[in-house]
């Protein structure tokens, strides 16, 4: 199949105002926004050198040979491949693991699966970590501990925890159960994993945590789980290609960029990401920290206070119209919803004849569950165009490695030049700093004295308001 039949689209249709109404956009806004558009993407391209994470589905030829070795070596004796992670690290594999294996994976017999079970660790609930150590035979475990700067407390948590049963249990064989995925030269991993031989993987200079995805970080576990990882680079690079134009028309995520800060700013401050595909589920997971991470801030580029951002919001179709789909109809109008479709799912199931004298069941009868869910999709969307609510659809022709590579990096790069829209950065997370430090003075790390004061300092709590 040629790339362009495996091209997702991108409709804007339900986002203008000749079909949603007031709240949707005119092509005499679209206009006005033209000089601003045309700064951002010249600021863009001015960038991209900076922009290490869009290089990746061009430059890991040798990476990704390494890769596909050390997969193969895995999966002569391994049975269960965990991550250890957080964030970028935990959210980018489970996507792409729902998205391209059987949804019921790690049930499967292992003739069946092709790989090792996959266990994506992204908490510290103690009753979690228990859990896996349950279920997980250590004799034939690896674990994958991801983290660039190697001070992520979550993961090292994870790491400390691993380790210290593994040298129990294997000795100085300990290493061979653990792979690392780090930063080249900085940080607290590469100086264990240099220290013990670990086998290591690196994140390239300039690749954040929640652009991550397309290099060893996401790319791994996925060819650890037989998931054809050239085929996702394949599809960056095409989807690269399409975001590389410099008409704002023809380019999709500049253009669905354009649209969602256009509907910020008028009072559209939540994006609802809405699968019509149990594949495609965790998407919205991976996209709400893609989308609220890097264009949630307080400070613009001149330093000025802004408070930018959209709140992502997670719904699944069919499942939430019986839940969500209630408020975004009738609800107030504060919203943009990106339906994700399917053309062709990987499979097609019949609805049989069986209560025919029922009529409100038998006209079921004859369908498909393809039909009906596309149906279901269809009748949401309109639903929301006929109330006035805005409203974009991504279509994937399939869902395959390809079109979750264009999928992602599309996502990205509309990312970005939100970003540069809103003049922000959309690569930094000082908001998530506060915590971590906070998190560190608790628990007694040295050099925050200053915030342990902080913390102790701050207003008691009142036993009144505390029912």
């Amino acid at each position: 199949m040629s790339d362009t039949a495996l091209k997702i689209r991108i409709d804007y249709n339900n986002m203008m105002a000749e079909f949603v109404g007031k709240e949707g956009v005119t092509e005499e806004e679209i206009a006005a926004w033209q000089p601003a558009a045309e700064q951002a993407m010249a600021a863009m391209k001015e960038k991209r050198g900076q922009m290490k994470w869009r290089e990746l589905p061009h430059n890991q030829k040798d990476v990704v040979a390494d890769i596909l070795a050390l997969a193969k070596e895995i999966n002569k004796d391994c049975t269960d491949f965990v991550v250890l992670g957080i964030g970028g690290s935990a959210l980018g594999p489970i996507a792409v693991q729902q998205a391209l294996n059987h949804l019921h994976y790690n049930d499967l017999p292992k003739e069946k699966r092709g790989g090792p079970r996959l266990f994506v660790e992204d908490n510290v609930d103690p009753e979690r970590m228990q859990a896996l150590l349950d279920v997980i035979d250590l004799d034939h475990t690896v674990f994958n501990v991801i983290t660039k700067s190697g001070s992520t407390s979550e993961t090292m948590a994870q790491l400390l925890i691993a380790t210290d049963l593994l040298k129990q249990k294997f000795g100085e064989n300990w290493t061979k159960h653990v792979v690392a995925t780090t930063d080249h030269e900085k940080g607290n991993l590469i100086k264990i994993a240099k220290e013990n031989g670990l086998r290591t993987f690196y994140v390239p200079d300039g690749v954040g945590g929640r652009f991550s995805e397309l290099c060893p970080v996401g790319l791994i576990a996925a060819a650890v789980c037989g998931i054809d990882i050239q085929a996702l680079l394949d599809g960056a690079a095409y989807m690269d290609e399409l975001c590389s134009v410099d008409d704002l028309r023809k380019n999709p995520a500049y253009m669905s960029a354009l649209l969602q800060v256009m509907a910020m700013k008028r009072g559209k401050n939540i994006s609802v990401m809405m699968p019509y595909a149990d594949s495609l589920k965790y998407m919205s997971d991976w996209y709400a920290q893609l989308w609220a991470e890097s264009l949630g801030k307080k400070f613009g580029l001149d330093g000025s206070v802004v408070h930018t951002g959209q709140t992502p919001v997670k719904a699944l179709g069919v499942t939430d119209q019986h839940s969500q789909v209630q408020l975004y109809v009738e609800g107030p109008d504060d919203k943009v919803v990106t339906f994700l479709g399917v053309d062709k799912y990987r499979a097609t199931f019949g609805i049989p004849h069986g209560f025919d004298a029922i009529p409100d069941v038998a006209f079921l009868s004859g369908h498909t569950m393809n039909e009906l869910i596309q149906a279901e999709q269809s009748a949401t969307e309109y639903a929301l165009m006929k109330a006035g609510k805005p409203s974009f659809t991504i279509t994937l022709p399939v869902v395959n490695a390809f079109t979750i590579g264009e999928l992602l990096y599309y996502f990205e790069v509309q990312t970005a030049f939100a970003g540069e829209l809103l003049q922000i950065n959309a690569f930094d997370q000082p908001g998530v700093e506060h915590g971590k430090q906070a998190t560190y003075a608790l628990l007694g790390k040295n050099g925050f004295d200053e915030k342990r004061a902080e913390l102790a300092a701050a207003p008691k709590k009142k036993a009144e308001y505390i029912i």
